[in-house]
């Protein structure tokens, strides 16, 4: 791949809100959950970046459709899949396929049948080669409506970075000297005191940056110390190991899906570790101004900061793939869960989106100067969370629908999204406050 310096254009997307009418249009009628299966397709979350129109929204010909629809209609829109597949698949032959073709169909309601020419026997031969596919895979859970604000955590002081697991309900708030660990019954409350406390060595440290592991029962930390810890979440919190870094200050945490590896960003290099067998690989040098954040996706990490720029390297042999010029400062990155879809939140609030392996980059525009910027992307894919200074902005993913949008009473330094899509949190100056997603 070229190392040159990417061509500093964007095709530029617009965050709209949804349009009364269809915030009006009851859930109840079945319309409303098709159009959402339309809009977010089960490919990769930003492949087709539709943008609807902000003016009201007209009922297409495909919502007068549905609405005039019979009973036998919408009993055969709703087949199961492996009974459509059951009649896509079937042992037709070629040459019985037009006298078989009409058995199946719902009748004259739906028209006369297709008088297009009938498959070969080759194309009915790899029709019945297709494995069947599981209802599941093929449709991705909808974005969140709302949200509603349930609980406080009293952290006792600022809150840098947070966690929340999907499995247990349990959330991390990392600050000075300390991780406080708060089970479900507190995210529902305001005044409960924490499960437990994790003190640091030295409680003069400060935790910057925390991530769960994928299966959400360790965590590592990292910020103004000489060292990241591993901790043992499960049955009882406790250190697992302190891993000897060689920078005073840890900026940003990534880890790759598997577990295997940790990035951990320090002004002028990314440590690149080995959480199996707790061996630092290689201190890996980027330039002074660039590495404030870090994220992994697939066989690269992408690392950018105060310089403007956001580099792409190799993880494999640590060559600088490419760059591209932004023209504001990175504070956060992030990326998809299929890792094709990287997003950098930028000073002036602006959202870049890149794809990993295309040379496809688009810019959701803000135009909103802020001091703080955070990004989480659900596990689900369909949405993601963006935080500007005190508010919170939920946006679907791909059409960047705005779903909700919250204020708090003071800035917001760090957010997560628990990994069953039911509660967001934000840590902010000596609490994090628990919403729970409404759909």
């Amino acid at each position: 791949m070229s190392r040159e310096k990417e061509e500093d254009s964007f095709s530029i997307l617009r965050i709209y809100d949804e349009p009364q009418e269809r915030r009006n249009m009851p859930e109840s009628s079945g319309v409303s959950s098709q159009h959402e299966q339309a809009q977010y397709q089960p490919d990769s979350p930003y492949e087709t970046l539709q943008i609807p129109p902000c003016s009201p929204m007209q009922p297409s010909p495909v919502y007068q459709e549905m609405s005039g629809m019979t009973q036998e209609q919408w009993d055969l829109q709703t087949l199961d899949t492996s009974e459509l597949q059951a009649m896509w698949f079937s042992e037709v032959e070629p040459g019985e396929a037009a006298e078989a073709g009409p058995s199946f169909l719902p009748g004259p309601a739906l028209g006369p049948p297709c008088s297009s020419p009938s498959p070969s026997r080759e194309v009915w031969s790899l029709l019945r080669a297709v494995p069947p596919i599981p209802g599941e895979t093929v449709v991705r859970q909808r974005p969140p409506r709302d949200s509603w604000k349930v609980g406080t955590l009293r952290h006792g002081k600022r809150v840098y970075a947070v966690a929340v697991s999907g499995a247990t309900h349990r959330m991390y708030t990392c600050g000075s000297g300390y991780v406080r660990v708060w089970d479900e019954s507190a995210l529902h409350a305001c005044d409960k005191a924490p499960e437990a406390q994790m003190n640091l060595q030295n409680p003069q440290n400060c935790v910057l940056a925390c991530k769960l592991f994928p299966d959400e029962q360790s965590l590592i930390t990292g910020g103004v110390s000489q060292t990241l810890t591993l901790w043992d979440l499960v049955p009882t919190p406790r250190v697992r190991a302190q891993l000897a870094s060689t920078g005073p200050m840890c900026y940003s945490l990534a880890i790759s899906s598997d577990a295997h590896i940790c990035l951990a960003c320090f002004r002028g290099f990314v440590e690149i570790w080995d959480l199996q067998n707790q061996i630092l690989i290689r201190k890996h040098e980027v330039p002074i101004y660039g590495s404030r954040c870090v994220d992994i996706a697939g066989n690269k990490f992408w690392t950018g900061g105060e310089d403007t720029s956001l580099y792409s390297w190799d993880l494999r042999s640590y060559q600088r793939l490419q760059q591209y010029n932004l023209q504001n400062e990175i504070l956060s990155i992030t990326h998809d869960p299929s890792e094709e879809w990287m997003l950098v939140g930028l000073r002036t609030s602006d959202i870049i989106i890149l794809h990993t392996h295309r040379k496809e980059k688009f810019k959701a525009v803000l135009q909103k100067y802020t001091h703080h910027h955070s990004l989480k992307f659900s596990s689900c894919g369909s949405y993601f969370v963006t935080t500007l200074d005190e508010s919170i902005h939920c946006l679907a993913a791909p059409s960047l629908q705005r779903l909700f949008q919250v204020k708090e009473p003071s800035d917001i330094l760090c957010c997560d999204v628990s990994s069953d899509n039911r509660y967001l949190v934000t840590g902010s100056k000596n609490s994090a406050t628990v919403y729970q997603l409404l759909y």
